[in-house]
């Protein structure tokens, strides 16, 4: 395997919490590619990872494209090579398919037809595209006003689920996606949409439980062939029953994955993608309910029988190097630490998990998301991060986030220990792109470790 392509992992979204960004590092830095990051700030847990080369950090926005271009442009002038660029959110997948054209000489990604994430990634062009190609997915409303809103409810029968067509634009209090239990309820949500000016979309409760719930992850090629492809049970999710993964399994599914290969084929869809979907009893088939067009951020659940996971697949198709052929190893559990005992509280107090099963399925745990034997300080500032943002909330009422827009590099700790060559730049000022002008500044930074 050649590993002297260096790789970028991109995040538009501000959440210092995301996991999925220290996976990919820790994928391909443990195995010699020199990986460099985009972070909000030094204290970021995937920021501290021993196998990052380097570290930049920088805001990006996906409404200013010109900035982020240039940002780009700068970054890649600092690496001093061709770096494959993977994104781990919805924004960072949207903006390269539609603006990356001026950055392929700088970087390797995949090249989807431009509208086609937006369409998959926005709530209710997916419904439309599942009607067009006869995919399962459940009934799903555009209402244009709250009496519309509860006529929808009234007629599919509470719980609905409310989610923002849109959430990679989500205003700051909004939750892309919750259970709605009432009518009460489905008014304030509607009013703070409106409010907000953010759309909202309702959609059918289709009844789940244990083993319901499932999720797909691949890497498709440029000829719309997904290989790897993963199947897996999410377990826990946070928050309960509309959330992100907190304990997932992998477990093969070969007809789930058939059908999944099948729509990306008639797609023509190409690069990382990660599905929630959701086995309906009442007709038995799976309803697709989200279509990410980018890594998962529980990814690290899922290899296969030669150690390939999404991101190392796409590392090799994007650098010209076959993919193995292999399949999928099963029963492999995924815990996310921060979250999981927050979900774990909520059954526990609906009465569906007591406090020594949660417990027994911790010790079964292949892959946290945070903490790693051989990478101890992203737990660390975890931990730290998640007891400030406690503590902050609590006596103020908001987050409290850094000062730092501007965009800086910073060797990583690899780079710092000799693991692989710096960028020519290190060790001399390193260009920032202020976050108020798109002009660039010069400033002095140190290159010590922090």
């Amino acid at each position: 395997m050649d590993t002297s392509t260096p790789a970028v992992v991109l995040k538009f979204d501000p959440n210092v919490m995301h996991h999925g960004g220290l996976g990919v590092i820790r994928s391909l830095g443990r195995i010699g590619v020199p990986v460099y990051g985009v972070h909000e700030d030094p204290l970021a847990p995937a920021a501290g990872s021993r196998y990052l080369q380097g570290r930049f950090f920088w805001r990006p926005s996906p409404d200013d494209v010109d900035r982020v271009l240039d940002g780009l442009t700068r970054l890649a002038a600092i690496i001093g090579r061709q770096a494959v660029l993977i994104t781990t959110d919805d924004a960072g997948a949207l903006f390269l398919a539609e603006h990356g054209g001026a950055l392929r000489e700088r970087f390797l990604f995949p090249d989807p037809p431009p509208d086609l994430p937006r369409r998959l990634a926005g709530k209710y062009s997916l419904h439309e595209i599942c009607d067009e190609l006869g995919v399962a997915s459940p009934r799903t409303a555009l209402p244009g006003s709250r009496a519309e809103a509860r006529d929808f409810a009234q007629a599919a029968g509470y719980p609905v689920i409310a989610k923002l067509t849109a959430p990679w634009n989500a205003s700051k209090g909004l939750r892309s996606t919750q259970v709605v239990a009432d009518e009460d309820e489905l008014g304030r949500v509607y009013e703070n949409c409106a409010h907000a000016d953010a759309g909202l979309m309702l959609q059918e409760f289709i009844p789940g439980g244990q083993g319901h719930d499932w999720f797909f992850h691949g890497y498709c090629d440029a000829a719309a062939d997904c290989r790897p492809a993963f199947t897996g049970v999410k377990e826990r999710s946070y928050p309960v029953g509309a959330g992100l993964t907190s304990r997932g399994r992998a477990t093969a599914n070969d007809a789930l994955r058939g059908e999944v290969t099948s729509l990306l084929a008639r797609l023509g869809y190409r690069g990382l993608l990660d599905l929630d979907i959701r086995l309906d009893d009442r007709d038995g088939r799976y309803h697709l309910l989200d279509f990410n067009p980018r890594l998962g951020a529980q990814f690290r659940l899922f290899r296969d029988t030669a150690g390939t996971d999404v991101a190392l697949a796409a590392y090799l198709d994007l650098t010209g190097q076959p993919i193995p052929e292999a399949t999928q190893v099963d029963g492999r559990c995924f815990v996310v630490e921060n979250y999981d005992p927050i979900s774990a509280l909520a059954q526990w107090r609906a009465g569906e998990l007591g406090l020594r099963p949660w417990l027994a399925s911790l010790r079964t745990a292949d892959e946290w998301a945070w903490f790693a034997r051989d990478d101890l300080r992203p737990f660390g500032l975890m931990c730290v991060r998640m007891g400030w943002r406690s503590v902050t909330r609590r006596f103020t009422g908001h987050r409290v986030h850094s000062a730092r827009d501007g965009f800086r590099y910073r060797p990583g700790r690899l780079a710092a220990h000799g693991g692989n060559s710096a960028p020519a730049t290190a060790g001399r000022a390193a260009p920032r792109l202020d976050s108020a002008s798109p002009c660039p500044q010069t400033q002095t930074q140190t290159t010590a470790q922090p």
